[in-house]
């Protein structure tokens, strides 16, 4: 004869919402204080008890509410970041994504990511699922210009940090690299090679890295007393691609440039393509911003304007674990510095170009 805890356990009870331990409790027989033993891997549970429980469990779907069981435990707390990327497909998101990883395993922290692929819409919805997740903290390369929309969440006690462009309209912890110096470094360094015909490809103009380096082009070649051309920026740029078809429409110019100045890794990619497809490697300068894999090995090796994507990402971190451990001070908004690293192709000389 079937006892009725037999047919309890077989018939488990109808319900549209997601089970609760409650719901294990009832249906295995057992009290709460069990089925959170089982659930946790705590000891003190017979071996029947923890099988009725387990049965229960299966019938029932149940899964553990990780963040619920966290929230409790860490006093309101998560342990979990949100990382807001512009693309984790580029090397220099992904080496930032990295450092924040690192310094958050020290400290038992998870990290979320995701891209926003400069569209202010997917970075709002990316915070949005994030804050829905009660992330303790969200770490944001920004793609939208207005962060008011953050205020509330600020207020709410969620820390917040800004990296590699600051916040718009939002009094926020920043961290970024020195653009505007690394530029004109970089101008400098071709200008001292003899460079005035020096061409400049950026990525949109509405991004702030993109305008600071700009603005150091144009700085550097005031102080050296050159007309800026505009014949010769190309702005608005977005991959590789696209930057090899600019090369080649500056290449095509009555006077063309001597050097280029490729102010982001994907744009220096794509110039370098454009230059070795034209044969012109050796004849005309390149000085990129942001390091690309293997630029110390080609031929010539790429010199760039280097920024430090794990300090920048270890900053970040450093600031965000501040606040989560009760800093309220005024927010600080920190520079990276960056360096030049001469390695061939910036030092090519305007006199090179003759055949």
């Amino acid at each position: 004869m079937t006892n009725e805890r037999e047919i309890s356990l077989s018939k488990p009870p109808a319900t549209a919402r997601r089970p609760t331990m409650l719901d294990v409790a009832a249906l295995a027989g057992v009290g709460l204080k069990t089925v959170s033993r089982v659930v946790n891997g705590e000891p003190g549970v017979s071996p029947g008890l923890e099988a009725k429980v387990r049965t229960a469990i299966e019938q029932l779907n149940y899964r553990r509410d990780a963040n619920a069981s966290m929230l409790r435990r860490l006093g309101g707390k998560t342990q979990t970041i949100g990382l807001v990327l512009e693309d984790v497909a580029n090397p220099f998101s992904s080496a930032l994504h990295r450092a924040i990883e690192d310094s958050a395993r020290a400290r038992n922290v998870l990290v979320f990511a995701g891209s926003c692929d400069e569209d202010p819409r997917r970075e709002r919805e990316l915070i949005g699922s994030f804050r829905d997740r009660r992330v303790d903290v969200i770490i944001v390369v920004p793609a939208s210009h207005d962060h008011t929309y953050l205020y509330v969440e600020q207020q709410a006690g969620t820390a917040l940090v800004f990296l590699d462009r600051p916040a718009g309209h939002l009094d926020a912890d920043s961290v970024a690299s020195n653009n505007l110096g690394g530029s004109v470094e970089a101008m400098d360094h071709l200008l001292a090679h003899g460079h005035r015909r020096i061409a400049f490809l950026g990525d949109l103009l509405s991004i702030s890295t993109a305008e600071e380096r700009l603005r150091g082009y144009t700085q550097a070649l005031e102080r050296a007393g050159i007309a800026r051309d505009d014949e010769l920026i190309r702005s608005g740029i977005r991959d590789p691609e696209a930057a090899a078809d600019a090369v080649e429409a500056l290449l095509a110019l009555p006077d063309p440039p001597t050097a280029l100045f490729t102010s982001q890794n994907l744009l220096t990619i794509g110039g370098i393509r454009a230059l070795r497809s034209a044969g012109l490697e050796r004849r005309i300068a390149l000085i990129g911003s942001d390091d690309v894999a293997l630029a110390d090995v080609l031929d010539p090796a790429i010199s760039v304007v280097a920024q430090d994507p794990q300090a920048l990402g270890r900053t970040a971190a450093d600031l965000l674990f501040r606040r989560l451990d009760g800093n309220a001070s005024p927010s600080v908004h920190q520079v990276v510095p960056v360096q030049l690293i001469a390695r061939g192709s910036g030092e090519i000389r305007p006199a090179e170009r003759a055949p």
